[in-house]
């Protein structure tokens, strides 16, 4: 099995900040293109969870992990 990539407040604000719908999974730390900023639950293309969030959701929800 994978090792979970861990998702960055600075990958989060580097995603808002480009401006390219970006998201993240939080099962398995993918980057996900395609995202809108307010998603949740979207399919990963990597490991099928529905766990893909926008960037700008996960930045509300006080996800990312330490630096």
């Amino acid at each position: 099995m994978p090792k979970k990539r861990r998702i960055t407040v600075a990958q989060i604000m580097q995603a808002i900040e480009a401006d390219d719908s970006l998201g993240f999974c939080i099962a398995c730390g993918a980057q996900a293109e395609g995202v809108e900023p307010d998603a949740q639950g979207y399919e990963c293309e990597e490991c099928g969870a529905e766990k893909v969030y926008g960037a700008e959701e996960l930045l509300i929800m006080g996800f990312g992990g330490a630096e």
